[in-house]
């Protein structure tokens, strides 16, 4: 009998192990490994692995697969175009969903992005997600980073925080983003959420479009490009994708190529498929 471990029951080591399958499912999905393929592969049991990813996803394994087809990714470009287009043209937003968070994006004053932080008080907390773990950092106007970690060194995530606001003072205070964690990925209805961040006006420009994609939707870069009335701009559209500052919320992980091909993603391509594999079907759930 093989031996096989038991299933944590959430936090890091959950989405490590869902991480860890869902780049074999999607290194192999050619082959459409099975379940007991997959779940040996995790050195889980059939029934743990599958009662683990339902939990985690919403959905099985197999129905999660078929979100990472190409099929599947060219149908929702489409369809997500076509509804950016819609609302666009008729001046409204693009339609809720149950997962939506009502975000709001204050850009920082030239006098503010040229200060690099100086005056500015940054409160910070590092913390586990469905999707590994996040720094969160906050200013009194709002979040300013949110950014996935590949691992828990506290010390070089402060540095980074600091390299990135150099003239900032800057505090760890865990209880400070507790609240915001937990309304950003487990209750997201509790309040609108307010970004206070750095960035050029073309960035700011980019940033705001992506917020404007729906929960489950996928564009390209060559869509985003003609939704802020610059269809030649696709590479520095990508490039201001990449710089973008608050991961998940500001949701640049539904970016795709016009291909149907993930490309790339500033926290990992593992954790891209697993938000986009996710967000599919939270969506369907609600449809």
């Amino acid at each position: 009998m093989d031996s096989v471990t038991e299933a944590p029951a959430k936090g890091r080591e959950t989405y490590e192990l869902m991480r860890k399958a869902i780049a074999f499912i999607r290194q192999h999905h050619l082959e459409q490994p099975n379940l007991a393929t997959i779940a040996h592969h995790v050195n889980l049991s059939e029934y743990h692995f599958q009662r683990l990813f339902t939990q985690w996803a919403g959905i099985s394994p197999k129905r999660f697969s078929q979100y990472l087809t190409l099929d599947y990714a060219k149908s929702k470009i489409a369809e997500t175009n076509s509804l950016l287009e819609l609302t666009l043209e008729s001046g409204l937003s693009s339609p809720g969903r149950l997962h939506d968070l009502f975000v709001t994006l204050e850009a920082m004053s030239p006098g503010e992005y040229k200060a690099a932080g100086a005056g500015l008080t940054i409160r910070y907390g590092i913390h586990d997600t469905p999707f590994g773990t996040c720094l969160i950092a906050i200013t009194d106007r709002g979040i300013c980073d949110l950014h996935f970690l590949n691992g828990t060194n506290q010390a070089l995530a402060e540095q980074q925080l600091q390299a990135e606001w150099p003239n900032a003072t800057i505090m760890h205070e865990q209880s400070v983003t507790e609240a915001i964690c937990d309304q950003i990925f487990h209750s997201p209805h509790q309040s609108p959420l307010a970004l206070h961040i750095k960035g050029t006006n073309f960035q700011i420009q980019v940033w705001q479009a992506l917020l404007k994609i729906p929960f489950g939707g996928l564009t390209t870069y060559q869509g985003l490009a003609k939704s802020i009335g610059k269809p030649t701009a696709a590479r520095a559209i990508g490039n201001a994708v990449g710089c973008n500052p608050v991961g998940y919320l500001i949701p640049c992980h539904r970016v795709i190529r016009g291909s149907g091909e993930l490309g790339g993603y500033r926290w990992g391509q593992d954790r891209k498929t697993a938000l986009l594999g996710w967000e599919a079907g939270q969506s369907e759930e609600q449809s």
